[in-house]
C-alpha cells in the first residue's frame, strides 16, 4: 500500500552562511566586472573598475587575477589595464553554435518529420546529457512524448552516441567516469560494449538506439558538423518499435543522415572527413 501522507522536506542546514554569502557576492561582483567593459571602454584599470563597481581595489585586484588565470580577462603588459579575454570568445562561440544549428535546421527537420511520420529531434551535448533543442512530434496517433528542452542521458540515446563519438579522448575518458544506469531492456552499461557502440557510430555514420533509453522506443540519429568540421549536434528520428523495425533501419538511416548532412552544409561544413581529436 502506498503511503499518501506527505513527508516533511528535509531542511538544509547552512553551517556557515557568511561563507556562502561571501562566495555568492564574489561571483556576482566578478560578473559585474566583466559587464563593465563596453565598446567605448575596452580596457580599464583597477582604480576605474573599483570605482564603477563600488568595491575595494583589493577586491577588484583579486577577482581580476582569477579571471585573468581563466582567460576571461587579458592584461596589457605595458599599461597594466585589463580587457576582455579570448576565453569569453570561446564560450560565446559555443552559444552561437547552438543558436546557428537551431535556426538553420528547423525547415529541414519539418521536412524530415513529413517524410518519416515520426518524432524528429535536434540534440546537443550538455555534460552527461543531451538536450533537445527541437523535438517535433509525430503526426500519428501512436507516438512518443515530445518535449523540447528535455534532458536525457547521452550514453543511451542515439543522438548522444553520435555526439559522444566526436569527443576528444580525454573528454570521453572523463565522461566514462560517470555511472551508466539501466533504464530500459537493452541499456548498454558495460564500458567495452559502450566503446564498441561508439566505434560503430563512426564506421556507419549514424547511431541506432534499440530500447536503450526508453522501453518500446527506437531511434536513428546522425551527426551534424560545423564549418570547422566539429561535431556540434545530432538529428534523430524516434518512434515506437512496432513501426521502426530493425529491417527498416538500413532504409531509414540514409534519410536521417541526408537531413544531417544538409544541416551541416548550411552550417558551412565542406570537409569530407569529420575531425575526431
Amino acid at each position: 500500500m502506498t503511503d499518501d501522507v506527505p513527508r516533511p522536506l528535509r531542511k538544509e542546514i547552512n553551517r556557515n552562511p557568511r561563507r556562502n554569502a561571501s562566495r555568492l557576492s564574489s561571483v556576482t561582483t566578478a560578473i559585474h566586472l566583466l559587464k563593465t567593459f563596453t565598446e567605448e571602454d575596452e580596457t580599464l584599470g583597477i582604480s576605474e573598475l573599483a570605482k564603477r563597481l563600488n568595491v575595494a581595489k583589493s577586491t577588484v585586484h583579486r577577482l581580476a587575477g582569477a579571471l585573468l588565470d581563466e582567460g576571461l580577462l587579458q592584461q596589457d603588459p605595458e599599461s597594466g589595464r585589463y580587457g576582455l579575454g579570448v576565453g569569453l570568445f570561446s564560450l560565446g562561440a559555443l552559444v552561437r553554435s547552438r543558436l546557428d544549428v537551431t535556426n538553420e535546421s528547423k525547415t529541414i527537420l519539418n521536412v524530415l518529420r513529413e517524410k518519416t511520420q515520426e518524432n524528429v529531434r535536434l540534440a546537443v551535448l550538455d555534460r552527461q546529457s543531451v538536450v533537445f533543442l527541437h523535438d517535433l512530434e509525430s503526426p500519428q496517433a501512436l507516438r512518443i512524448r515530445s518535449a523540447t528542452g528535455q534532458l536525457k542521458p547521452a550514453f543511451c540515446t542515439a543522438e548522444g552516441l553520435c555526439l559522444l563519438s566526436g569527443l576528444r579522448a580525454p573528454d570521453l575518458e572523463t565522461f566514462l567516469q560517470y555511472p551508466r544506469d539501466v533504464r530500459a531492456p537493452n541499456t548498454i552499461t558495460d564500458k567495452d560494449e559502450f566503446l564498441q557502440s561508439l566505434r560503430q557510430v563512426k564506421r556507419r555514420g549514424y547511431a541506432f538506439e534499440d530500447e536503450y533509453c526508453d522501453e518500446g522506443t527506437r531511434c536513428v540519429a546522425a551527426p551534424i558538423y560545423n564549418a570547422e568540421g566539429r561535431l556540434v549536434a545530432a538529428v534523430g528520428v524516434a518512434g515506437p518499435r512496432i513501426r521502426i523495425k530493425k529491417a527498416q533501419v538500413p532504409k531509414l538511416a540514409p534519410v536521417v543522415t541526408g537531413a544531417a548532412n544538409e544541416i551541416s552544409q548550411r552550417m558551412g561544413y565542406v570537409l569530407r572527413q569529420p575531425i575526431y581529436v
